[in-house]
């Protein structure tokens, strides 16, 4: 039986989502750790890779179980109580060949940072930006918008066949003291979201051009490499319609 879990956790405490030979401390080891000790031997798949230190309030993923647990209310309880830093916050059971990553339609990641320096208690969670101007900062999100081929905005060293991408809606909220920004798309290439969120945040704060930030959305020519720091990053929602 196959089944589809909504979860959420805290990526400061893990060294990203995907199962690692360096490390047994990812979201997806202590997960399938979780389900072996409930006779549970299956392998996770997930929406998508997060990086260390990004948080997901509603990541997606799917396993495999045996009949015997038909009960995924006890199941969920069971895996709750095992995991730390890690919650399911709802099951459901899909059929045989859905699939948490190739099946997802939209992926949306929200990006939380303050003016004034995150409080300790938030700064795990929460990233800083001093200084930009907002209305350049909504101007130069809506560059992104449409389907670009995004070879300037990803990390090397994973294998992809195409660096195109569609964003659906790249937009900035401010809600009292904290700001968000949001990117909806079909999909993310690795890092993609965070150098994103680099380049609007130096164009916003007046340290690169919009001819430039226009130049290397549209491929041309690479004017940064600079990565937004992974505490305010969350992945927010999956969808599949």
């Amino acid at each position: 039986m196959r089944l589809k879990a909504i979860i959420s956790y805290d990526g400061h405490s893990f060294s990203g989502f995907q199962r690692q030979t360096s490390t047994p401390n990812t979201i997806t080891a202590t997960i399938e750790r979780a389900l072996l000790s409930l006779n549970i031997d299956s392998v996770i798949a997930g929406s998508g890779r997060t990086d260390a230190g990004v948080h997901a309030t509603g990541q997606v993923i799917h396993f495999d179980i045996p009949d015997y647990w038909s009960d995924k209310d006890k199941l969920q309880r069971e895996l709750n109580r095992k995991l730390k830093k890690i919650r399911i916050k709802r099951i459901s059971t899909v059929e045989s060949d859905f699939h948490a990553r190739f099946m997802a339609k939209r992926r949306l990641y929200r990006y939380v940072f303050k003016r004034n320096r995150p409080s300790i208690f938030e700064e795990d969670y929460i990233s800083h930006y001093s200084s930009f101007d907002t209305d350049k900062l909504r101007n130069g999100l809506k560059l992104f918008e449409g389907e670009h081929d995004f070879r300037h905005f990803h990390k090397t060293g994973s294998t992809v066949h195409s660096t195109i991408r569609e964003i659906y809606r790249a937009y900035y909220r401010a809600y009292g003291e904290y700001n968000i920004i949001y990117f909806e798309a079909n999909g993310f290439l690795r890092a993609q979201v965070r150098m994103m969120i680099a380049a609007s945040m130096s164009y916003a704060d007046g340290a690169m051009s919009l001819k430039a930030l226009q130049e290397q959305i549209d491929g041309t020519t690479r004017h940064t490499t600079s990565i937004a720091t992974a505490q305010g990053l969350y992945l927010a929602r999956v969808m599949y319609s």
